[in-house]
């Protein structure tokens, strides 16, 4: 999905004040968590991950692998924080981050 910059802007405004929803540890991406952040995409839309720890380069390939498992975009990522976006049609507006920070 290709964004412009505005929009990128606004996501990462609200991405600010989520709290990370799913946290992988040093196991990485297991098939729990891949399940667990297809659920909080489908429900949230714009989802915040917390990274485990490592090189910047690590961090960059799991931040990209997330998205790719999850057919979402990588908006931002930044020290152990990465933010995904798969938006959906017929998200619930009262969980959709997209939803409760519309203008």
């Amino acid at each position: 999905m290709q964004l412009d910059n505005a929009t990128v802007k606004r996501l990462k405004g609200i991405g600010h004040d989520l709290k990370p929803i799913v946290m992988i540890g040093n196991k990485g991406i297991t098939p729990s968590i891949a399940e667990e952040i297809d659920r909080a995409l489908t429900d949230h839309e714009l989802i915040k991950v917390k990274l485990p720890a490592g090189s910047k380069e690590e961090r960059d390939v799991i931040g990209a692998e997330l998205a790719a498992a999850a057919n979402a975009t990588l908006i931002h990522s930044i020290g152990r924080m990465a933010l995904l976006l798969r938006q959906n049609p017929n998200a619930n507006p009262k969980l959709s981050n997209l939803a409760r920070h519309a203008q």
